[in-house]
């Protein structure tokens, strides 16, 4: 059994869409980052940073926190979703693209474009046109595929909550054409309709 402390953000739906496409039982606790839950002591001990999502594996006692670090965690342990050979660098490559750009960028991009919208022009500028140049390396990526990588990975589950967001990004996915199909493929998925409601049900996945 997995504990999963998370919240409804694209990091923590991550994890729970993992869990479902995984099968792997889990126990979903919210922390309510609105409410600075993520800074109690009991969820800064298995996870430092405070932030979500941090899962503990009751049947070890090992705590994870870091939405990557927790998705390679839980591919190993299922045996899904992170394939052998080249294909297993291939999803690292993506999935530290997203790490790395994709998300916290964006994250950037919600921030001055939706929060923070018309306070600084040259901040939103920035993100906005990143976030274009990020949605074009991905569609480029998907030009004649189905998923990332070629077939479905950790990488495409740590995307697309990302793209989930697009409206607070200022992003037409009709611009993006193999994201679009991409993203609808992956909406379609029972696991990823299931583990976006996690840890509460805050309505219909966003279709463009």
């Amino acid at each position: 059994m997995i504990d999963l402390y998370t919240w409804t953000t694209p990091n923590g739906r991550k994890v729970s869409i993992a869990l479902e496409e995984m099968g792997l039982a889990y126990a979903a606790h919210a922390i309510d980052i609105s409410k600075d839950d993520q800074f109690a002591p009991d969820f800064l001990k298995i996870s430092p940073n405070n932030k979500i999502p941090a899962i503990v594996d009751r049947e070890t006692g090992l705590s994870i926190f870091e939405s990557g670090a927790i998705l390679i965690y839980l591919a190993k342990k299922s045996g899904k979703f992170l394939p052998d050979g080249d294909g297993y660098w291939k999803t690292m490559e993506w999935l530290m693209w997203q790490m790395g750009g994709f998300g916290p960028m964006l994250g950037q991009a919600h921030h001055f474009l939706h929060f923070a919208k018309d306070k600084a022009p040259y901040a939103e500028d920035r993100y906005a046109k990143e976030a274009q140049r990020l949605y074009r390396v991905l569609d480029t990526q998907l030009q004649g595929k189905d998923f990332i990588t070629g077939t479905y990975t950790i990488a495409d589950m740590a995307v697309w909550p990302w793209c989930n967001r697009f409206e607070w990004q200022r992003i037409d996915l009709a611009d993006f054409p193999n994201v679009l199909s991409w993203y609808r493929r992956l909406a379609e998925r029972p696991a990823v309709q299931k583990g976006f409601r996690v840890p509460k049900d805050v309505g219909p996945v966003p279709m463009p």
